[in-house]
C-alpha cells in the first residue's frame, strides 16, 4: 500500500471530527470517500496532507509514518492536494501559478509538460487565473498539484464548483491520473459517479468508516444507496 491510515483521529481544538479511520490506498488506484455533510470527509483530506491542527493514529506513506510532518514536507514526500476552494492564485497568470510551486527541479520543463496536458491552459498561459472559468480553474489546480510529480493525489470535492457539462470531463481526468500510476484519494459528494471510476470506496458517518469495500460492491449495496449515495 502506498498510503494507509490506521486509527486516525483528529479535529480542531479539543473536538474530534475523525474518530478512528482505517483506510488503505494502492498505487494507481482510486479510493472514493463519500458521506453526508459533516461526516468528516474534508477533515480527512486535511489530516492526510498535513493541514489538520491535531491528528492521532498513524498515516503511512510507503510505510513511513508522516503524522509529524508539516504540509510542505508531505508535499515533497509525494502527496499532492487539490482543495475544494482557494486552489489557485487569482491575481497570478497561469504560468505564474505553476512557477511559484516549490520543490521542482526542472521548473520550466515541468511547466511545459503540464501545459501540454491541458491545452486550454496552454492557450491562455499569460492570462490571470481570475479570468478563467470554473472548469479551467480546476484544470489549473490539478496542474499545480502535479508540478511536484506526486505519487498520491488528494482531491477534495473536485466537481463541486463545476457546471454539469464539465463533471464527466473531471471524472475522466481523475481516471487518467490513476492510469499513470498515481494513487487518488477522492473526496466527493457525487458519490455514484465517483465510485463508478473507483477501485474502492469508503463511506464516512460521524467521523468513522460506516461501509468500505470494492466500489462496485458499494454501488450495489442497498443500505449504502438508501442512506448515503443519493441519486448522483
Amino acid at each position: 500500500m502506498i498510503l494507509s491510515l490506521e486509527a486516525v483521529t483528529g479535529g480542531y481544538g479539543e473536538v474530534d471530527i475523525l474518530n478512528g479511520i482505517d483506510l488503505a490506498l494502492e498505487a494507481g488506484s482510486i479510493l472514493t470517500v463519500a458521506g453526508t455533510n459533516g461526516a468528516g470527509k474534508s477533515t480527512l483530506a486535511k489530516a492526510v496532507v498535513g493541514l489538520l491542527p491535531r491528528v492521532g493514529g498513524r498515516i503511512r506513506l510507503d510505510g513511513r509514518d508522516i503524522v509529524g510532518l508539516p504540509a510542505e514536507e508531505r508535499a515533497r514526500a509525494g502527496i499532492g492536494y487539490v482543495p475544494q476552494v482557494a486552489n489557485v492564485f487569482p491575481s497570478l497568470t497561469i504560468e505564474e501559478n505553476l512557477a511559484v510551486v516549490e520543490g521542482v527541479a526542472d521548473r520550466r520543463g515541468r511547466i511545459g509538460a503540464l501545459l501540454a496536458m491541458f491545452p486550454a491552459l496552454a492557450e491562455r498561459r499569460r492570462f490571470r487565473a481570475q479570468s478563467l472559468s470554473g472548469g479551467e480553474r480546476q484544470q489549473l489546480a490539478f496542474a499545480r498539484a502535479l508540478m511536484t510529480a506526486p505519487r498520491v493525489m488528494v482531491l477534495d470535492e473536485p466537481t463541486a464548483a463545476l457546471a454539469p457539462s464539465r463533471v464527466a470531463e473531471s471524472f475522466e481526468r481523475i481516471a487518467t491520473l490513476a492510469r499513470t500510476g498515481i494513487a487518488v484519494l477522492l473526496i466527493e459528494q457525487r458519490a455514484r459517479q465517483a465510485l463508478a471510476i473507483s477501485h474502492r470506496g469508503a463511506i464516512l458517518d460521524g467521523g468513522k468508516v460506516a461501509l468500505a469495500g470494492p466500489a462496485a460492491d458499494l454501488l450495489a449495496d442497498e443500505t449504502a444507496a438508501r442512506l448515503f449515495l443519493g441519486a448522483g
